[in-house]
């Protein structure tokens, strides 16, 4: 498990306190009805974080995972989204892609997804499982 420090820009921090208080419609939905206060395998997730030179829409410390929700918007930038991937990737974080209408029109399937995900993670990051009694101390 890697708690440890994560580089950013201090610039970043700013405009990710002001994306906290202005989610899309999506993000407002996964975070208030799957990830908000460890209501999801009981692990802890961070809004809108700021991450080397990006802001993450999700973030995982235990886990090493990002979740991002796509709008529109992706559908024209996929190689700046792959570039973005892959730099994450070199912290070993895992990155999960979800579009805006897959959160807002079938969030059970995102939640099975998402939730597949992160028993694979918690295997291959070998990590005890989840319990609501028990988390690592990240």
């Amino acid at each position: 498990m890697n708690c440890g420090y994560l580089p950013y820009r201090v610039k970043h921090t700013a405009r990710a306190r002001e994306n906290r208080k202005k989610p899309t419609q999506a993000e407002q939905i996964m975070w208030y009805e799957v990830l908000r206060k460890k209501q999801f395998k009981n692990c802890k997730f961070l809004r809108q974080k700021p991450i080397g030179n990006f802001i993450v829409d999700f973030y995982c410390a235990q886990l090493l995972l990002v979740i991002e929700i796509d709008g529109p918007i992706h559908e024209d930038q996929k190689e700046y989204d792959a570039y973005r991937t892959s730099v994450l990737n070199e912290y070993s974080i895992l990155v999960l892609r979800y579009t805006n209408d897959e959160v807002m029109f079938d969030l059970e399937a995102v939640r099975a997804d998402l939730g597949k995900h992160i028993e694979t993670r918690l295997s291959f990051l070998n990590l005890p499982p989840k319990s609501p009694l028990h988390s690592p101390p990240c």
